[in-house]
């Protein structure tokens, strides 16, 4: 049986499998069978006479580890492979800790706190403290601690450590070291530990009881853990302690996906194995079973820019697979277009399913775009690892406050916001004008705003609270009539406090919700910039709350799992679809603006790009946008310097596409041509369908003149049927014809990617450019 299932491996898998006889690294490249060389090899452990409790197999998630496990079985049998030691660090750890529990003064059946438990407890402590929550905001306080520990840093050491103390001053936050004395304290008499102590706990149970971890060491005869890249300090800590005599350690990884510093991951863990290890064997996977030579070869070009790497050399055996192509597009909406025009097509020429698609960003942000493209066009889609952009909390929260301006009867929105941002009106006082409303038959705002009349029973204080609630939202009845939704959107979000609220948190989970809200707030002014050049007028806060709550009702479809998947690259690692379009590939977005001048940041950005690229097994599909609405005006943008780390062989693209041409850019030759020959043989009706379907790389563009940009009568003068013009979000286009005078004035434009649309000239934003 053994020989059996050693035949299915190739020789690099099969030296890896096999070699047991001392510490060991095997660098497993994108795609190259890491899980299979892990499973077989610990099946290979068990036939060769190791027992099944004295294997320790490390994974960073319970999925894993249930795969793993059952691959196992099959191998060897269920019997002998229940009794394996595998599991995530967390809870392997958390076994071996309620075994010996009492050395570190802990009952055996403690508590794990999770992240809301340890959140409410720190709360307290900052209110025991009389702290300011707005300045010693939990989040961040956690996140400090939580980043003390992962460093294996004790309470007294992180009080004495110079450095830290300054950081936190700096921070306005002095106060750590004492909030996190206090929390290590009453985790303790609580009889209970966070996630990350499970980690610290471990370490200093073999730090200080040699006994334990001998015995540990003993029963461990040997040690594999996955994915070693993502492990961090503490990790690799607890992994020497019991390794460090028999050197009987297998780690498996890639280190060129190394992406999860943010989470306190360290690259140098598996970057520096072979120095901690001096006799430990080297072994490369780099035969990729997954993607097209191409799409290896593309990547392969990629990560060699990076200086620290441990270097191998990917190939793939499949076939050769066709370039990648680079898209540019004018904006973001023209992209999105791009982008679901390309799978449409795809589908109706390849037979691919809709699952067989994934749209990878850089940020969560990102998805809006493309969520509302795909659902004009009634494509299904799920949002991987996360929420549908307008169910996310901090969108739902902005969006309540939008509903209450206009509706002031709406009771959820009410109850969600009235204090969030904290304004000090607790749960006693709203289940008071809950109680009160009932037994008047009223709104809770009638309530809050006649208290005295409806009989509410509140003190001064907080009816001074209630007032000042009720003022951010009065401010805005009057405007509401006046102003479209961009204007009084954007009013209401400063108004609101949330924005400010976010800000003062740096925590990664924040700035993702700061740019989720950003994103609303360029949803808004495309909502509202595109309804007036179509000539309507329905574009006030109210049309606005409607449309989403169309689009919202959509979330709930959970029929088919045949959609489109839209995720981060973060949280794509480890997955692989047939077609992946990356999306986003500009500067300052993909690599990221947080980089700043940090090498070792820029680094990983280029490893978090190859691991976007890797996903691909058939057809891997890269665009940027040169422009996008951000912060209240159009921002252009220059292509990601990572586009030209690719070698060119692999790539189809044009030199505009690399951002070597003008900003300008040119009727591309193949739409250039088609529409020529369709104002001749085509009519007109047909046209949508026809062009919308162009969906090629840019390239070939003939020179022309580029006119001043239009928003009113007099910039659109002499615009005629067969001219060419850019436009501001839709790009390229050919006007089909004109129709009206004055402010009527309207153009029916067929556009390369966006299909055929009827504009009003006078608000307009394009430039004639033939």
């Amino acid at each position: 049986m053994l020989i059996n299932y050693l035949d299915e491996l190739n020789e690099s898998q099969r030296n890896a499998v096999m070699y047991n006889d001392g510490p060991s690294l095997v660098i497993a490249g994108a795609g190259s069978g890491k899980t299979r060389v892990l499973t077989y090899k610990i099946a290979y452990l068990l036939e060769s006479g190791f027992e099944p409790w004295s294997i320790l197999a490390l994974t960073f998630t319970n999925k894993a580890a249930r795969e793993m496990k059952a691959r196992i079985a099959a191998k060897v049998g269920e019997s002998r492979a229940r009794h394996l030691w595998m599991g995530t660090f967390h809870s392997i750890f958390s076994r071996i800790l309620r075994a010996e529990a009492t050395l570190l003064g802990f009952p055996s059946q403690f508590t794990i706190y999770d992240s809301s438990d340890s959140k409410s407890l720190l709360r307290s402590i900052i209110k025991e403290m009389g702290l300011d929550d707005k300045i010693y905001r939990v989040g961040n306080v956690q996140t400090r601690i939580s980043n003390a520990k992962n460093q294996l840093i004790s309470p007294s050491a992180y009080a004495r450590n110079k450095e830290i103390y300054e950081s936190d001053t700096n921070a306005k936050m002095p106060k750590t070291r004492e909030i996190y004395i206090r929390y290590w304290e009453r985790c303790k008499q609580a009889g209970a530990m966070d996630f990350d102590d499970l980690l610290f706990y471990t370490y200093l149970l073999f730090r200080d009881n040699p006994e334990v971890l001998e015995r540990y060491r003993m029963q461990y005869r040997y040690i594999l853990v996955d994915e070693y890249q993502d492990t961090n300090y503490a990790q690799h800590a607890i992994i020497l302690q019991l390794s460090e005599t028999s050197q009987r350690i297998c780690v498996v990884g890639d280190d060129a996906q190394s992406i999860y510093s943010f989470r306190g991951a360290k690259i140098d863990n598996i970057l520096g194995f072979t120095t901690i290890y001096p006799t430990a064997k080297l072994f490369k996977l780099e035969q990729n079973y997954r993607s097209t030579q191409t799409i290896v070869s593309a990547a392969n070009s990629l990560i060699e820019k990076n200086t620290k790497q441990i270097r191998k050399e990917v190939f793939s055996e499949k076939e050769r697979g066709e370039a990648i192509p680079v898209y540019q597009a004018y904006s973001d909406v023209e992209e999105a277009e791009i982008v679901v025009n390309k799978i449409a097509d795809m589908r109706r020429r390849n037979d691919f399913e809709y699952s067989d698609f994934a749209i990878l960003y850089r940020t969560n942000s990102q998805s809006r775009v493309f969520e509302a493209t795909l659902r004009k066009r009634s494509m299904p889609y799920k949002i991987y690892g996360g929420l549908s952009f307008y169910q996310r909390k901090e969108i739902k929260d902005v969006t309540s406050y939008f509903r209450l301006v206009v509706n002031p009867n709406d009771e959820e929105a009410f109850k969600r916001i009235i204090n969030y941002p904290a304004r000090g009106i607790g749960s006693t006082t709203l289940s008071k004008i809950i109680e009160t409303a009932v037994a008047n038959g009223t709104s809770l705002w009638n309530v809050m705003t006649d208290p005295l009349a409806c009989g509410l029973a509140i003190n001064k204080g907080t009816h001074a609270k209630l007032q000042g609630f009720r003022e951010i939202i009065d401010q805005f009845f009057t405007e509401l009539p006046l102003k479209n939704a961009y204007e009084i959107g954007t009013e209401i979000i400063r108004a609101s406090g949330i924005m400010s609220d976010i800000c003062q948190d740096t925590s990664p989970e924040n700035l993702s919700r700061k740019e989720n809200i950003e994103e609303l707030v360029n949803g808004m002014h495309n909502f509202c910039a595109e309804r007036l050049e179509e000539g309507n007028n329905n574009v006030s806060l109210t049309d606005f709350l409607s449309e989403i709550a169309l689009l919202t009702d959509q979330d709930s479809d959970k029929e088919s799992d045949d959609k489109v998947t839209l995720m981060t690259v973060h949280a794509a690692k480890g997955l692989e679809f047939p077609v992946v379009f990356v999306v986003g590939m500009e500067e300052n977005l993909f690599p990221s603006s947080m980089t700043g001048n940090s090498e070792a940041a820029m680094e990983e950005e280029r490893r978090l790009f190859y691991v976007a690229i890797t996903r691909a097994e058939k057809h891997c599909f890269l665009s940027y946008a040169k422009s996008r609405f951000r912060y209240g005006k159009t921002e252009f943008s220059a292509p990601s310097r990572f586009l030209r780390d690719i070698d060119t062989d692999y790539l189809e693209l044009s030199s505009e596409a690399m951002g070597y041409g003008s900003r300008v850019s040119e009727p591309s030759g193949r739409f250039y041509h088609e529409m020529k020959k369709e104002r001749v043989t085509v009519p007109s009706q047909q046209r949508k369908e026809t062009i919308s379907s162009t969906s090629a790389p840019v390239r070939n563009f003939k020179k022309v003149s580029a006119a001043t940009p239009s928003s009113a009568p007099s910039g659109v003068t002499g615009i005629a049927e067969g001219q060419f013009i850019e436009h501001e979000r839709f790009g390229i286009g050919c006007v089909i014809r004109v129709e009206g005078a004055g402010d009527n004035a309207k153009a029916t434009i067929s556009f390369q990617n966006a299909g055929e649309k009827q504009l009003l000239l006078r608000f307009a934003r394009f430039k004639v450019i033939e």
